[in-house]
């Protein structure tokens, strides 16, 4: 096979992965994992799959994020370009996503 045709076939690893979404993170997340940043891009296809990926890259994270259930615990809100979004919301490519801490008081 050519070099030329090497070129023009797609790459499979990538045409199998989701397109990449956008994820901010909560300051006072990020303080708990080192080396996690507060502007995340990675490939998911919905909110569960964007928990693994962010567990996968700061093992414990998806706890911080997620009850056992499995849900997202309910001081924690995450919006998918500006709608409140369940675990299994889907995210289309290039989603902005925010995680919340809810702030309660008296």
């Amino acid at each position: 096979m050519g070099e030329d045709a090497l070129r023009e076939r797609p790459d499979e690893a990538s045409a199998t992965l989701p397109a990449p979404v956008l994820v901010r993170l909560p300051a006072h997340l990020i303080v708990l994992f080192p080396g996690a940043e507060r502007l995340v891009s990675l490939h998911a296809g919905c909110v569960a799959d964007m928990m693994d990926e962010l567990d996968a890259r700061w093992p414990g994270m998806r706890e911080r994020l997620c009850d056992e259930t499995p849900a997202i615990r309910r001081h924690i809100n995450v919006f998918v370009d500006g709608r409140r979004a369940r675990l299994s919301t889907p995210l289309a490519p290039g989603a902005d996503v925010f995680v919340i801490t809810a702030i309660s008081g008296g």
